[in-house]
């Protein structure tokens, strides 16, 4: 087997793994995309073959989730729908629009999150038993248009987006809240393949194990999550905010030198 493709797979695995634990799994898996695939490869090929890779481990998280954590289906799936045509309008006007000015906003808004976290001792650490509101349902359906067409339009932090906003918003635990926001990612992640594979997008050599190994490591991040809990959840969300904040703040750095 070739040493390149050997390093995707392991890549892909750890991508998958934290994917499902507690999301960001593209700040590996893209990386390593483009370090290991040969250059004559498109750059459109190497983002249709990470979104294919990325779908078969957040559905292989999804189903281990909704097997063991109740999710709130009557909120979800019309979000889940609009998160869907959302995505792929986002990512109809990628072509149109100053994608590189979304950072700086990003940037601040995840270092909002973690601090709010940080000082929340008790957030998302309480399991929630009433039903959602008509209002909250509402706001959820508004969250999951704003979030789907973020997701199609640039992407990164998506999943920690998601589960903040089902945390503090709707007051779930860690665990609920990763379990819905994997529902949501699942259609934006289709949305964006439903325009990558009718245009010939995917070099099914390599999207193929890619996603095998990313789904092998969505299965051990979502035994992961569960077994670690809403606690253990709170820990990973706020490391994975210190990662996309440093990752964003070097990208900025960086263009501004």
């Amino acid at each position: 087997m070739d040493s390149h493709l050997i390093l995707l797979l392991v890549f892909g695995f750890l991508a998958g793994l934290m994917d499902a634990a507690v999301g960001g799994g593209g700040l590996l898996q893209i990386p390593a995309l483009f370090n290991t695939l040969p250059a004559s490869v498109p750059v459109t090929s190497v983002m249709g073959i990470n979104k294919f890779a990325s779908f078969s481990g957040t559905f292989m998280a999804s189903v281990q989730f909704i097997r063991k954590i109740p999710v709130p289906w009557k909120m979800l799936l019309p979000a889940a729908v609009l998160a869907f045509i959302a995505s792929y309008g986002g990512a109809k006007l990628v072509a149109y629009l100053p994608v590189q000015y979304l950072k700086p906003a990003i940037l601040v808004i995840m270092a909002v999150m973690f601090v709010y976290t940080f000082f929340k001792k008790d957030l998302g650490q309480v399991v929630r038993t009433t039903a959602l509101t008509r209002k909250e349902t509402a706001l959820g359906l508004l969250f999951g248009v704003l979030i789907g067409f973020y997701d199609g339009l640039f992407g990164p932090g998506t999943g920690s987006l998601l589960a903040f906003v089902f945390v503090r918003f709707f007051a779930y635990d860690f665990l609920t809240a990763t379990a819905s926001a994997k529902i949501i990612n699942l259609t934006t992640n289709l949305a964006a393949l439903s325009f990558f594979i009718p245009n010939n997008h995917i070099v099914w050599a390599w999207a193929l194990p890619l996603a095998l190994a990313n789904l092998s490591g969505g299965i051990v991040g979502t035994h992961l999550a569960i077994r670690g809990g809403s606690k253990f959840l709170r820990y990973a969300f706020m490391a994975l905010l210190c990662v996309l904040i440093g990752k964003f703040g070097w990208d900025l750095l960086h263009a501004a030198y």
